[in-house]
């Protein structure tokens, strides 16, 4: 995978949330898109995030979503990513999953891993 795009409404409120939640660096640009990118000199395999102004507001569940690895304790990145604006949303998860469903301040549905993917 090389770039996930996220169409946003408000570009500045899913810049400062999304590049604080992954500690990318932004590069906005003129036309109401923005692309974060991981920090330093990432290699090709790093994926980038492409926010892309859409000024539409999100309709419905998502049919794809980020789910992220905590490099800590998964829970206290869940806490750290509702301190930035995450929501917790209920998509039909019994509690026995392994994993949390977050929104980000748009209401796009991702989730945090409470151990790391099998690959």
């Amino acid at each position: 995978m090389a770039q996930y795009t996220i169409d946003v409404e408000d570009l500045d409120v899913m810049v400062a949330f999304w590049s604080a939640a992954l500690g990318y660096e932004v590069l906005q640009g003129d036309d109401g898109s923005a692309k974060l990118r991981p920090p330093g000199q990432p290699t090709a395999a790093a994926p980038t995030i492409w926010l892309q102004g859409s000024g539409t507001v999100k309709q419905g569940k998502n049919r794809v979503h980020l789910d992220l690895a905590a490099d800590t304790d998964p829970q206290a990145e869940v806490r750290r990513l509702v301190a930035l604006g995450a929501r917790h949303v209920d998509v039909g998860q019994t509690g026995d999953e392994g994993f949390t469903v977050l929104a980000d301040p748009e209401g796009n549905e991702f989730c945090v891993l409470h151990s790391a993917p099998t690959r």
